[in-house]
């Protein structure tokens, strides 16, 4: 299944039903007064985060969604009934915001999490509110108001402790199958990523993280070169990033400080906040260095770089070095918890109708 982390779609809650202007008449009865019901309000369209669900796939070519309308008021004090409520199902980590403003909705960052993105109208009152002891046969009554309509940008940006960023070919995939359940295609001829990848590190019984693998940036990546900057957004929710340098690229011509320093500016001309996020550096592929070569290149690089976080040199691909690197990244990660301070809850009370002008 490909791959959708974007996705543009319209939602049209349902319109309110009208009231209904009736009055009762029975044998034995005169002057039976007004009973006219009021409408049904329209049905109003929700997302729900799924984590069964992992793309917006769904929405790349379904595009319009529509809430039922609610039924008109009727005499004898029937009320129309409600429109159903429109159900999306979205992936955990979609961000939705509308598309014509870029105003923010909703960021449904937890299971069974819940948004309603486009209001139902509320139906229209029949003219049994409208009597009273001057007006003993009102024949007033209201339409129902119209469901919103809104044009929606969703947003995927994946869960994850720890992204992985780097040049292609640096060796972000063969990392995340040395220390994760995670399979992405690697091989032994040069070639990119083109999807996300999640992989859950398990550093003991009860201790885990989550790592995200993007595909490759390359130097102008912030303005569109490439296929890393469609991904970066996945790096945004992440606490501690991965910088992976191939330390012993195929081609000598390759400068690495030149291409490390460049990745790290498409970070900060991407996002400023991305930029700040902590980083370890990652040399990969020491293997294919001598042995009595390899502190002496490692020390080239991180001086380079003038390097003072963390810094790991390691071959994914026979795993020397990750132990290590996994359990810095745990105690790492031990140290600085997530923030659960939950969010205020919404006062249950109950909704207030308050009269409406009449037409």
């Amino acid at each position: 299944m490909k791959f959708i982390d974007e996705a543009f779609i319209e939602v049209h809650a349902g319109d309110g039903g009208n009231g209904a202007a009736s009055f009762r008449r029975e044998k034995f009865i005169p002057k039976g007064g007004p009973d006219g019901g009021d409408g049904g309000r329209g049905g109003s369209i929700y997302m729900i985060a799924d984590r069964n669900i992992n793309t917006l796939v769904d929405y790349r070519f379904l595009k319009i969604f529509r809430g039922a309308r609610g039924e008109n008021g009727r005499g004898a004090d029937q009320y129309g009934r409600g429109g159903e409520d429109k159900i999306l199902r979205v992936p955990v980590g979609t961000v939705i915001s509308d598309a014509e403003t870029g105003e923010h909705i909703a960021d449904l960052s937890s299971d069974q999490a819940r948004a309603c993105v486009a209001q139902g109208g509320r139906g229209g009152w029949g003219n049994l509110h409208y009597k009273s002891s001057t007006n003993r046969a009102p024949r007033q009554f209201q339409p129902g108001e119209k469901g919103e309509s809104k044009r929606l940008h969703l947003e995927l940006k994946v869960l994850a402790d720890v992204g992985l960023f780097g040049m292609p070919n640096a060796g972000k995939s063969t990392l995340i199958r040395a220390v994760s359940a995670a399979r992405p295609k690697v091989a032994d001829y040069p070639f990119t990523t083109l999807a996300p990848s999640l992989g859950v590190v398990r550093v003991d019984i009860d201790r885990s993280f989550v790592m995200a693998d993007i595909p490759g940036l390359i130097e102008g990546a912030a303005d569109g070169a490439g296929l890393g900057h469609q991904f970066l957004r996945h790096l945004q929710r992440t606490r501690l990033l991965l910088h992976v340098i191939d330390i012993a690229p195929f081609d000598p011509e390759v400068n690495t400080l030149k291409e490390a320093r460049a990745i790290v500016n498409e970070l900060k001309r991407y996002d400023e906040a991305l930029f700040e996020k902590p980083r370890f550096l990652v040399l990969n592929k020491i293997d294919r260095l001598d042995p009595k070569e390899r502190e002496k290149v490692v020390k080239k690089i991180v001086s380079g770089l003038k390097w003072k976080e963390p810094f790991f040199a390691v071959s994914a691909i026979n795993a020397e070095g990750c132990r290590a690197l996994v359990f810095a990244i745990d105690e790492w990660l031990t140290q600085h918890p997530v923030d659960l301070a939950p969010e205020k809850e919404p006062d249950d009370q109950p909704v207030v109708l308050t009269p409406r002008p009449i037409d």
